[in-house]
C-alpha cells in the first residue's frame, strides 16, 4: 500500500475502535432514560450523533456539509432520505429536531440497542408480511407525527453504493399516502467516505443536501417518480462532485 494508503487505513481502524467504543458508553450511560422523560434518551442521542461526527472529522479528516435546511418545514413531515452508508443514519439526529426512523424489525431485538429504540418509539417494520408490515408502520407513524416528529424512511431499503441503480420501494409512496403530509427528499454522497462493507473512513466533506418537499397529494406513482428523480439527480451531482474532490487531493 502507498504511505497515503496506509495511513487512510490506520486512522479508520482507529476511528473504528472509538466508535463502537462510544456507542457501547453511550448506550450504558442512556439505560436509565428508559425510566425517565423521552426528552432525556433525545438528549443523549443527540451527544452521541455529535460525538461521532467530532471524532470523524479529528480522527479521518472527515467533514459534513449541510445544505438547504432552509428548507425544512415546522412540525411532522416525511424525510425519504437516500441511503449510501450508515453515517446518515445517525448524523440525521443533527440535522432534524426529533426524528424516528423507520427500521427493519429484527434490530429491536438486539441488547441495549433494542431496548433504546423502542424507548425512542422507533418504528419496527417486518420486510417479509408486506401488507400487514404497511399497515403497522402507517399505524406508528400516526402516533409520532401527533407528537410532531419526522419519520424517517430509506425508499430503497437499504444501503446502496454510490452509482448504483436506483431501486425505490413502495412503502415510501403508501406511507406519503396515509399520513398526508409534505415529503422532504434528501440527497447526499456519504458512501464515498464511508463505503458500505469496508472498514476504510476516508477524509472528505460529506455533503448533505435538502431538497424542496413534496407536497401531499399526489397520486402514489407520480409521488414515487417524482421522488426518485429530484433525489437521483442531486445525488448524481454531490456524488460527481465529491469524486472531483477526492481526485484533487
Amino acid at each position: 500500500m502507498s504511505p497515503s494508503a496506509t495511513a487512510v487505513l490506520a486512522r479508520s481502524l482507529l476511528f473504528n475502535a472509538l466508535f463502537y467504543i462510544n456507542i457501547t458508553l453511550r448506550m450504558i450511560v442512556a439505560l436509565p432514560t428508559i425510566f425517565l422523560p423521552y426528552s432525556f434518551l433525545h438528549g443523549v442521542l443527540r451527544r452521541y450523533a455529535s460525538s461521532t461526527l467530532w471524532l470523524l472529522r479529528v480522527v479521518c479528516g472527515t467533514n459534513v456539509e449541510w445544505r438547504g435546511r432552509e428548507k425544512l418545514p415546522a412540525g411532522a413531515y416525511i424525510v425519504a432520505c437516500k441511503h449510501q452508508s450508515l453515517w446518515e443514519t445517525f448524523a440525521l439526529l443533527m440535522l432534524l429536531p426529533d426524528p424516528t426512523y423507520v427500521l427493519k424489525r429484527e434490530l429491536m431485538w438486539l441488547p441495549l440497542f433494542g431496548w433504546l429504540a423502542t424507548r425512542a418509539r422507533m418504528i419496527p417494520i417486518d420486510r417479509g408480511s408486506h401488507a400487514a408490515a404497511l399497515a403497522s408502520m402507517t399505524r406508528a407513524a400516526r402516533r409520532e407525527i401527533a407528537r410532531d416528529r419526522q419519520i424517517v424512511i430509506f425508499p430503497e431499503g437499504t444501503r446502496r453504493p454510490p452509482g448504483a441503480k436506483p431501486r425505490y420501494l413502495p412503502g415510501v409512496a403508501f406511507l406519503y399516502a396515509e399520513l398526508g403530509l409534505p415529503c422532504v427528499p434528501i440527497a447526499l454522497n456519504s458512501g464515498l467516505f464511508w463505503p458500505r462493507r469496508s472498514l476504510r473512513r476516508y477524509p472528505g466533506t460529506v455533503i448533505v443536501e435538502v431538497l424542496d418537499p413534496i407536497p401531499p397529494g399526489l397520486e402514489k406513482r407520480e409521488f414515487l417518480a417524482r421522488l426518485q428523480s429530484v433525489t437521483e439527480e442531486a445525488t448524481a451531482r454531490l456524488v460527481a462532485d465529491g469524486q472531483q474532490s477526492v481526485a484533487d487531493r
